[in-house]
């Protein structure tokens, strides 16, 4: 009897170790438990490290604290001036309250995804298309902001949001071309009228000088025959102005 009573409290002692070995479990750095134990959860969170996990009586829930990164999927987007467009966008987020994550929403995952693609419709829908190509850091900063404050309650932190992506239509496409074209050939006028303008201004100014100074045309004639005489042309023709020949004539006449 003594026998079979020390066989049995060696099994029993075996179940025992058997048992709190399988209660152990283990928990990385960027990882958190979250326990119930019987149905009611427990204050603190547990890990990093080893814990020990009393089962039946006790469900451990892993809650990740690492960044995640969610795509949204293309929104078809009508904007304030009534445009047509497909936009994505990427939302990072992060757990920093795991109780309330497990509490508060069943998938915070999911919660935020759907959070993320209703404020992206809303807010763009209330930009110009103007302000949604030119101004994307500021409708980031917006959507964050937005999100952020919607996903606090549920223990979510997102650190930024950010506009992937603006599909637009091919009729907007050359809509867009052909203004930017025009744009381009406006400034090419302005920069063409303006050279103009300085060039008179420095002809004027030339032309003052030359009447200051009647030498002046007669050295300009001269350098033009030069200019001319390099050219390989058969025929010249330069026009003389009659007043090369005054000093000639005058001292012809003395």
């Amino acid at each position: 009897m003594i026998i079979d009573a020390i066989g049995g409290l060696g099994i029993f002692i075996g179940i025992v170790v058997l048992y709190f070995l399988s209660c152990i479990r283990f928990i990385f750095e960027y990882e958190r438990g979250v326990v119930f134990r019987l149905g009611r959860v427990l204050p603190k969170t547990k890990g990093p490290g080893v814990i020990m996990v009393f089962w039946p009586i006790d469900r451990l829930l892993r809650i990740s604290l690492r960044t995640q990164v969610d795509d949204v999927p293309p929104q078809d987007i009508i904007t304030r001036d009534n445009v047509s467009v497909k936009v994505n966008a990427v939302v990072y987020s992060r757990v920093v309250d795991p109780h309330k994550a497990v509490l508060e929403v069943e998938d915070y995952r999911y919660a935020t995804g759907q959070l993320s693609q209703t404020t992206l419709r809303s807010i763009l829908g209330q930009s110009e298309l103007d302000e949604l190509l030119s101004e994307r850091e500021r409708i980031n900063r917006l959507l964050q902001e937005i999100i952020d404050r919607q996903t606090d309650p549920w223990g979510i932190k997102v650190s930024a949001v950010e506009v992937k992506h603006v599909d637009l239509p091919e009729t907007m496409k050359r809509a867009m071309a052909r203004q930017a074209e025009s744009e381009r050939e406006r400034r090419a006028k302005v920069i063409h009228a303006e050279g103009e303008f300085q060039a008179s201004t420095r002809l004027r100014d030339a032309a003052a000088i030359i009447e200051e100074h009647p030498m002046a045309m007669q050295m300009r004639f001269l350098q033009t025959v030069t200019d001319v005489s390099n050219e390989r042309s058969s025929f010249v023709i330069l026009p003389v102005p009659i007043e090369l020949f005054n000093s000639f004539l005058s001292k012809q006449a003395t």
